[in-house]
């Protein structure tokens, strides 16, 4: 297979960073307010956690990305000029 045609881009790191920073923010809530816990708890706790969680599923999300680019034979865009040929 040639992967040369397909271009999966920054896509996957973005839309990944977006969710995992959404359920993260979540989570942190959740603690803040059943717990309370101090600051340097919340530090520990949630930056290697995002980071880590990114990292591990960049590798699986570039992978759907490609998947669905080669199931929907997507390719670069092109402009419409109105001639047909």
């Amino acid at each position: 297979m040639d992967y040369d045609k397909y271009n999966v881009g920054d896509g996957p790191a973005a839309f990944l960073t977006l969710i995992v920073g959404g359920l993260v923010l979540a989570l942190a809530l959740i603690v803040e307010l059943n717990w309370r816990p101090p600051i340097w708890v919340h530090a520990m706790l949630w930056f290697p956690l995002t980071i880590a969680t990114v990292v591990g599923a960049l590798r699986v999300s570039k992978a759907i990305l490609l998947i669905l680019e080669h199931r929907n034979q997507a390719r670069e865009g092109s402009i419409d000029d109105g001639t047909e040929e």
